[in-house]
């Protein structure tokens, strides 16, 4: 289960998607997660999938391994349904026992799956195509701006993409701490509620020595090469805009015009 998740996971090919420059990347992503929580109808909801799914078919990424990356989300994706299927008023369609599956519920249950579905791979899709020195990169330029308001930008993109970064080096390590844990006469299966939480303690105490030293380990390394961050930082290869960006920013600008109008103007 932990191997699946793909967040913070690069994967290396030759794509058009990969060859982005990472700003557009970024605005894409954000640009994507506002036009879904915009949509309003199944029309809209069909133009992201569309939309998204060229976006997955460019990048050469497996679809299969992206969707590895669902399985992790499954509880909360049950919660969201179940929760907007029985407790959304409106005109009932079936009722068991005391509960009462409505016509908006089932609405709202099937868009919110779709929803978060598509949040997760087109988060996945970012970080999946956009190695995480790219990535620090693209937000600190996107963010420079705020450095008139004195905001530390260079240091928050830093610890963004370390954060993103460690995400499948905390994962492995899990996994080899509940093998081992395992392998010891550990359980994390049986019992109630209570005892599984319990049964964790021999997990996260490991994780977190592990975690902090491979932080301090970090902080080191860094103060050791000298690492100065901030202004006068000189960068080896300097982010510029080509044809293929500007060409980028446009089918973006033309999808969200597009689904914004038909996903939440345009009524039938």
């Amino acid at each position: 289960m932990l191997r699946d998740i793909t967040l913070g996971q690069y994967y290396q090919t030759d794509s058009v998607i990969h060859k982005l420059d990472p700003r557009v990347k970024l605005v894409a992503t954000i640009v994507f997660i506002i036009s879904l929580f915009l949509i309003d109808n199944f029309i809209g909801y069909i133009i992201a999938a569309a939309f998204l799914a060229g976006i997955v078919k460019l990048s050469k990424v497996p679809f299969r391994y992206m969707i590895k990356g669902m399985k992790s989300i499954v509880l909360l994706l049950m919660i969201a349904v179940v929760f907007n299927l029985f407790l959304t008023p409106g005109e009932p369609l079936i009722s068991v026992w005391k509960l009462t599956v409505t016509k908006e519920g089932l609405r709202f249950a099937v868009m919110m799956a779709v929803r978060l579905v598509f949040l997760i791979i087109g988060s996945s899709l970012m970080t999946l195509t956009t190695t995480p020195n790219n990535l620090t990169d693209g937000m600190e330029k996107l963010m420079s701006p705020l450095k008139k308001l004195h905001v530390p930008v260079h240091e928050v993109s830093m610890m963004m993409s370390i954060a993103l970064r460690f995400i499948p080096i905390l994962l492995e390590e899990t996994d080899k701490i509940m093998k081992a844990q395992i392998a010891r006469g550990a359980d994390f299966e049986s019992g109630n509620l209570i005892k599984k939480a319990k049964s964790l303690v021999p997990l996260l105490v490991p994780l977190f020595i592990s975690a902090f030293r491979r932080a301090n380990d970090l902080a080191m390394a860094m103060e050791a090469r000298c690492y100065r961050g901030g202004e006068h930082r000189t960068k080896m290869k300097p982010l510029i805009y080509c044809k293929r960006d500007g060409a980028a920013y446009v089918v973006l600008l033309i999808y969200a015009v597009v689904c914004v109008y038909f996903g939440r103007i345009f009524t039938i």
